[in-house]
Formats: structure tokens, C-alpha cells, sequence
């Protein structure tokens, strides 16, 4: 199976981990752009060059991560399915972001499978992510089918 990790950047090292356990398996993994670059670059620099990046030419950065998701939506189209990685951010149990949330929107309209590693999490849009019906794995990637 073609899938496409989806996540926020927060949960890059993972990211990584489960890309690579899912190809052990057998399937085509997708990550974005920004999070290959922490496995090369660590997250801590990554980070610190959006800051820079964002003081030094906001408008720049806003194109640059207009392309970047462009890239990434376009991997979901070409994919099977989607895995959210949804892990404790701050306070909140589960998260996902406003990226993943447009991404899990995307895959709904191209009616891919959307797997969530985690509950779905309390947030202001959980009636949204309840309506995407996204497959819950409860953290068992075995059931990626």
C-alpha cells in the first residue's frame, strides 16, 4: 500500500521510525519535506531556520511553505491512504494540527483510507475529524490493510 504520514513537525522522530517500519513491512511511506530534512538536519536546527527564515522574509517563508504543502497534498492524491501520527502535543492528548486536519480533508474528498495512530483527540474540531470516519488504530499499525 502507497501511504502518506501525515503530522506535525513536533512528532518528526516518529515519523521517521514509523516510515520506516511500514516500508520493513512492505508499503510505499510518503513524509513531508521539512520532516526528512530534521532526520538530516535535526529538528532543534529546522526549528531555528523557520525562525530565522520567517524574521528575515516572512512573505519568502509563506511561499515556500505554500509549496511545500502544495508537494505534500499531491502525495496524498498519489497515495492509497493517509496515516496521521496523533501523540500528546502540550496539553493536548492526540493532536492534530491545522495542516493535518486540511490534509485528512483532502483524502476524505479523494476517498482514501484515513488511519489514525491514536483516539481521536479532543479539540475544537473533533466533530470534524469524527465526520472524516477516519479508521483508529489505537497505536497497532498491524491493522494497515
Amino acid at each position: 500500500m502507497k501511504i502518506t504520514i501525515c503530522c506535525s513537525l513536533a512528532f518528526s522522530k516518529e515519523a521517521i521510525q514509523i516510515k520506516e517500519r511500514l516500508e520493513q513491512s512492505g508499503h510505499e511511506v510518503e513524509i513531508p519535506i521539512t520532516i526528512l530534512e530534521c532526520k538530516e538536519k535535526g529538528i532543534d536546527d529546522i526549528k531555528q531556520w523557520i525562525r530565522e527564515f520567517i524574521e528575515r522574509d516572512s512573505a519568502g517563508f509563506n511561499e515556500l511553505k505554500k509549496e511545500r504543502m502544495q508537494y505534500h497534498l499531491q502525495k496524498i492524491v498519489e497515495s492509497d491512504s493517509i496515516l496521521v501520527l496523533n501523540y500528546k502535543k502540550g496539553e493536548i492528548d492526540n493532536y492534530v494540527g491545522g495542516n493535518t486536519l486540511i490534509e485528512m480533508g483532502l483524502a476524505s474528498w479523494f476517498k482514501k483510507k484515513i488511519f489514525l495512530l491514536n483516539e481521536i483527540p479532543a479539540m475544537d474540531y473533533t466533530e470534524e475529524i469524527n465526520g472524516l470516519v477516519p479508521i483508529v488504530l489505537r497505536g497497532n499499525l498491524d491493522l494497515i490493510k
